[in-house]
């Protein structure tokens, strides 16, 4: 495997989106805990944008453990409607616009371009139409859909850091243990294949469609 580093002059500032309040912690919690350990990150965006009251508090607690090394961040949960966000386009789309004229993310971590579900999709479409020279990185979610594809950007997650992101998720978002995906087997089921199509045990593995070599 060849290497790719984010080392950089001068810290890092990283633009964190999701769809749903728990989308960012499954689809790159394990690279949020390595990033915010090992490099020098000036400030973090997280934001969420389908919430309710009950999953507002769980994903403002859920943030705050993933994020809990980083010095200056901006943890934002928006109340638009969960499964109909594409019915929301345009005010979404404001939002992204608004987001853009106040913050110059260094890299993007944002949902998968081909992910079945429609509010994941559009923040995907809305992140590559706003953000136009940036390195934006598409994590995944496994689910009932069976929409992972063959990703080519995999960031090795140890052992502990692999259990530190399910431990975190299971503990935090109480309101989804009833579903039937919702379980320790499978984060780490997802993180152990990547793992081994890296080389390594665990991974959390990205799509990156665009990237200069400079």
């Amino acid at each position: 495997m060849l290497p790719f580093t984010l080392d950089r002059k001068g810290p890092l500032n990283l633009l964190f989106l999701g769809a749903h309040c728990d989308d960012i912690e499954i689809g790159c919690g394990g690279t949020v805990l390595r990033m915010a350990n090992e490099l020098d990150i000036k400030h973090v965006q997280w934001i969420v944008f389908t919430s309710t009251a009950e999953r507002r508090a769980e994903a403002d607690r859920c943030a705050e453990i993933f994020l809990q090394n980083v010095k200056s961040k901006s943890i934002i949960i928006k109340d638009f409607k969960d499964s109909v966000l594409p019915q929301q386009r345009v005010e979404v789309k404001n939002y992204f616009e608004a987001l853009k004229a106040t913050y110059q993310p260094d890299v993007i971590f944002t949902h998968y371009r081909h992910d079945l579900h429609q509010d994941h999709r559009l923040i995907n479409e809305l992140t590559w139409n706003t953000f136009r020279d940036h390195l934006i990185l598409e994590y995944e979610i496994q689910k009932y859909d069976g929409d992972i594809g063959n990703p080519c950007f995999f960031v090795p997650v140890g052992e502990d850091t692999a259990g530190q992101k399910v431990r975190a998720i299971l503990k935090c978002f109480v309101s989804q243990s009833t579903k039937h995906w919702f379980d320790r087997e499978t984060f780490l089921a997802l993180m152990r294949i990547r793992g081994v199509e890296s080389a390594t045990r665990y991974a959390e593995a990205f799509y990156l469609r665009k990237a200069i070599l400079s």
